[in-house]
């Protein structure tokens, strides 16, 4: 078993009245899905992805293995959304990584992420399947924009919302020692990756204390979202005898604020093909949202190019008054 260690922490966050990720920890396969939808569907969506996993981490291939099982839990949340009105629209994003020895085979649909720490660098490992991403990498937006667009949430790609899902599926060569980290959103929207790099290697050699601290930094970020973290170190001479389940935080242990009155604003799919579209009609959502997002950040650069003109106006003519003198 090349699985040394393993971690894992969900919380519902401060803002959210249920947790609607779910999680897969079986290893050598672990899981993390984000559900999305209407009433409890979002939960529903999650749950019913992540049971499509359990118990399939033995089988063909690593790559066909894992491209299959998200296929099948696509085809299961699919199901219930087309057969069950009260579950109409719902779907899940996943991100799954199966370990093969010294190879760990990452699947992945929708926002939430899976990351690698190796040494003291920690590199993302996938491709956010989102609207802030396709706009990041069009141009349209630029890093420090798309931390803060409050279209964050909608993503071009999800599980259950069609028949068929196009999956992201590729092998990762591990080393010695090498953590990977999947997560929910939850996290990654509270906490930027440098902050994410420095709590996960201060705390690489306990990874339970590296999952809590997580949640917590999110949390303290806002916990806007459900936060979902699970970490696992792979080692060439690991034996099944040496992997350690640690359970997710109890509720006592969280600390949040009381739920507030309006609920957080839910995830929504719109597909690549239509992103365009979307932002150019102005009585679409992301169009109503990305209107909102830009005049903030215009009229705060508007507002610090005058206050710095006045200063300038202000100083010049104290200088030209002392010359006059």
């Amino acid at each position: 078993m090349p699985v040394a260690q393993y971690a894992v922490a969900s919380d519902t966050g401060r803002k959210r009245r249920r947790n609607e990720d779910n999680y897969v920890v079986e290893p050598p396969l672990f899981a993390v899905a984000d559900g999305m939808g209407g009433a409890q569907a979002g939960e529903v969506a999650s749950k019913l992805a992540a049971s499509a996993l359990e118990g399939g981490a033995y089988g063909a291939g690593g790559l066909e293995r894992v491209e299959s099982l998200i296929q099948e839990a696509n085809r299961r949340v699919y199901d219930r959304a087309t057969t069950d009105p009260a579950a109409s629209g719902m779907g899940t994003t996943m991100t799954v990584a199966l370990v093969e020895g010294m190879t760990v085979v990452i699947g992945h649909v929708g926002d939430s992420r899976a990351y690698l720490l190796r040494g003291e660098r920690m590199e993302q490992l996938t491709d956010d399947h989102s609207l802030v991403n396709e706009l990041l990498k069009s141009g349209k937006l630029s890093e420090e924009e798309a931390q803060i667009h409050p279209q964050r949430s909608v993503i071009t790609r999800a599980v259950g919302t069609d028949p068929d899902v196009d999956v992201d599926a590729y092998p990762v060569d591990a080393e010695e020692g090498d953590i990977f980290l999947l997560c929910s959103d939850g996290l990654t929207d509270m906490v930027d990756d440098e902050d994410i790099l420095d709590v996960l290697y201060r705390h690489r050699k306990d990874l339970d204390r590296a999952v809590r601290a997580l949640v917590s930094a999110a949390n303290r970020g806002g916990g806007e979202d459900n936060i979902t973290v699970i970490a696992f170190r792979v080692s060439g001479d690991a034996t099944g005898e040496e992997t350690m389940r640690m359970p997710a935080l109890e509720p006592e242990e969280q600390t949040r604020e009381a739920v507030p009155q309006e609920p957080a604003v839910d995830t929504m799919v719109i597909p690549p093909e239509r992103i365009e579209a979307e932002l150019l009609d102005p009585d679409s959502a992301a169009a109503r949202a990305a209107a909102r997002d830009e005049p903030p950040g215009v009229q705060q650069r508007v507002r610090l190019l005058l206050t710095m003109l006045v200063l300038l106006a202000v100083a010049a003519a104290l200088l030209v008054w002392g010359l006059l003198r």
